[in-house]
């Protein structure tokens, strides 16, 4: 089994968007397309992998989860959000239950 972890994907991708070789790297060409771009694909890929689970390809799933979690990582770094915040605020809410920590946010809309 692999150590790769998503911090490590989270750096290759903020190195490649601070080298901002376009011409040789997808990851720079979606951020220096811009935040829209980053998160259109993101919702691409939110749905094919929907679609693989519904469909029970576990094989489609796995590829399609890797994509959500590629395209996540490029829009958080397109955003300015660190994985690190985001595991932070994932550690918090599994120091509750998830019914819980549901129950304790703000409405929204509200």
């Amino acid at each position: 089994m692999s150590d790769f972890t998503l911090a490590d994907l989270a750096r290759i991708i903020a190195e490649r968007a601070r080298a901002g070789d376009t011409a040789n790297s997808y990851t720079a060409q979606l951020i220096a397309d811009g935040i829209e771009r980053c998160a259109k694909k993101l919702g691409e890929e939110g749905v094919e992998a929907a679609i693989a689970a519904v469909a029970g390809d576990k094989a489609a799933l796995t590829e399609e989860a890797a994509d959500v979690l590629y395209h996540l990582l490029v829009t958080l770094q397109a955003s300015g959000v660190a994985i690190a915040d985001v595991m932070a605020a994932l550690e918090r809410r599994t120091s509750q239950s998830g019914l819980t920590e549901k129950a304790s946010r703000p409405v929204k809309g509200s």
